[in-house]
């Protein structure tokens, strides 16, 4: 973790650099923590279609082969899981509090749930538990479920037994490695996040530097790449729950679709999403990188309108600068 900080991996992330050595401590977050169960909820929608029917990598690679379609990562297709896993994890919690009589008052529970909420180091507590092994791509992965689930913790006090860990299965395969556009994964197990998508299109504050920008294509919100060539993923289980259903029209939009949001109908096509934290702002700096690929692709006249159209925003006006200098083929 510190030669990765030391090495400028984190980016802008300054938060991940602030709180140092405390990710590895838990007892820093929860004194008299003793035990962290960890949890996997998975997050392929229901409506993700089996192998047998065409798998749904399919899916997704068709729609980054179709520049004028806008690709949104399919974790945040549905419902923040920030609130989903957490709700559920404290009410689990609660629960375990309740059955070993320890229903203290709140602050004083014995437990404290995290959610990607702050400095825990959530993989390596996942591998320990025996959920799954690291991949290396840097996720997790399970034998049982890929890698297309969310993780969370509940930090207790309560001296429960310890579960061994796996052992890893990732062999020599290094389909994530050659999948990466950007070549984020810089060796297996190590991703520079300053050259990855998600961090790209959601850390991100600035603008996107050119040289990530064409390898972008019409990725508008993360990046599953890595993910969609795994050979682990063929196992993905699909989520019982409505909340992480396809919200429309994330899953099917057109850039141009998209590009026609006012901030009203940001907020709301956004409301519940995780999408809803980048702003509009930011959204728009990214579109506008999609679109100036699509255009080189497709020489579209819409697309070259829309960009030419006054911007107010020196961010997002110098992203559709540089996206209508990518002239493309004369579409006809």
């Amino acid at each position: 973790m510190m030669a990765w900080l030391a090495a400028g991996f984190q980016g802008d992330m300054a938060y991940m650099a602030a709180h140092g050595l405390k990710r590895a401590r838990p007892a820093d977050l929860l004194p008299g923590t003793l035990r962290v169960i960890t949890a996997r909820m998975d997050y392929l929608p229901a409506s993700a279609p089996p192998a047998s029917a065409g798998d749904w990598q399919t899916l997704v690679f068709d729609r980054l082969a179709d520049p004028q379609q806008a690709v949104v990562s399919l974790y945040a297709q549905g419902r923040d899981y920030h609130k989903v896993l957490r709700r559920r994890l404290q009410q689990l919690a609660d629960r375990l509090q309740q059955a070993v009589g320890r229903d203290g008052p709140a602050g004083r529970s014995g437990h404290r749930v995290f959610t990607d909420s702050a400095p825990v180091l959530e993989v390596e507590l996942a591998q320990r538990s025996g959920i799954g092994w690291r991949g290396k791509h840097t996720l997790l992965l399970s034998r049982e479920a890929g890698s297309m689930f969310f993780l969370g913790e509940i930090f207790t006090d309560l001296a429960l037994p310890v579960t061994a860990p796996v052992t890893g299965h990732c062999g020599h395969c290094t389909a994530c490695i050659s999948a990466c556009p950007t070549g984020a994964i810089v060796a297996p197990y190590r991703l520079d996040a300053r050259r990855c998508i998600s961090y790209l299109t959601i850390e991100h504050e600035g603008a996107i530097p050119v040289e990530f920008r064409v390898a972008m294509g019409n990725r508008i919100y993360g990046c599953d790449d890595c993910q969609l060539v795994c050979p682990w993923n063929k196992y993905a289980r699909r989520s019982p729950l409505h909340d992480f259903d396809t919200r429309e029209p994330l899953g099917h939009a057109t850039l141009l679709q998209l590009w026609a949001w006012d901030e009203a109908t940001f907020l709301r096509q956004t409301e519940g999403s995780a999408i809803r934290r980048i702003g509009l702002q930011r959204w728009r700096r990214n579109l506008a990188v999609a679109l100036g690929n699509a255009f080189r692709e497709t020489g579209d006249a819409a697309l070259a309108s829309v960009l030419a159209q006054p911007e107010s925003d020196t961010l997002v006006a110098e992203h559709m600068a540089w996206a209508l200098a990518q002239h493309g083929p004369v579409a006809g």
